[in-house]
């Protein structure tokens, strides 16, 4: 369990910078006189933008490592073999599994409703 745990955190670093390389976008380049100055965040203007981006990055890694425990418990699961101690870990590895999506879920939903508060 702990070397699933380390590759799956050691993939979504590695993976990490990618997913912030597509979220970039041309910066706008505003000029006066001699000095150009280049936005660092690309389009991003507001704050509620900047954390809306990052929320929705996480939000998307999160999902992926849910995704990554419930098959990691569907297989403990059907490779049980009938063993008592291997069909438990399964079923409560898909039921925290389902229990942090939930959260995750409702975290998404609270910022979300956070967010457009703010930016109104």
């Amino acid at each position: 369990m702990k070397n699933i745990l380390r590759i799956v955190f050691s993939s979504a670093f590695i993976l990490l910078p990618f997913v912030a390389a597509l979220a970039q976008q041309p910066a706008q380049t505003p000029c006066t006189g001699n000095l150009c100055l280049q936005n660092p965040l690309g389009s991003i203007n507001t704050p509620a933008e900047l954390i809306g981006r990052v929320l929705n990055a996480s939000f998307g890694i999160v999902g992926s490592l849910a995704l990554v425990m419930f098959v990691y418990g569907g297989i403990t699961w059907m490779t049980s073999s009938g063993n008592p101690e291997k069909v438990k870990k399964g079923r409560d590895v898909l039921i925290w599994a389902a229990i942090g999506l939930f959260i995750v879920f409702s975290a998404y939903a609270l910022v979300r409703v956070v967010l457009s508060v703010i930016a109104a």
